[in-house]
């Protein structure tokens, strides 16, 4: 039974289930493309935790450097098509506001 490519989560092809050659190679393409998807994703709620921790430590330069660097990566995301481009406005809406709430520093 062979499995997507290196470093890609537990997905496994069945043998029996592609009869076709355009059909195993859609397979192919589809795990290519979940793991591609599943590795921005990954990044992007990196990002986004960063700026919640700095937003929890209390650091408003360090919280709005964070968002600096995660709104585009987020907007990457939204662009190929991983996230909805609204999700990713209110997600960016919402973090800055909090950012912006935070005491001067």
């Amino acid at each position: 039974m062979p499995e997507g490519p290196p470093g890609s989560p537990n997905l496994v092809i069945e043998e029996r289930m592609a009869n076709t050659a355009s059909a195993r190679k859609r397979i192919r393409q589809t795990l290519t493309r979940t793991t591609r998807n599943q590795a921005r994703k990954s990044r992007m709620r990196t990002f986004v935790k960063k700026v919640e921790t700095a937003i929890a430590s209390g650091d408003k330069t360090s919280a709005a450097d964070a968002l600096r660097a995660a709104q585009p990566e987020m907007q990457r995301a939204s662009g190929k098509g991983v996230i909805h481009a609204n999700t990713v406005a209110r997600k960016l809406s919402r973090l800055s506001a909090r950012v912006k709430a935070l005491p001067g520093a």
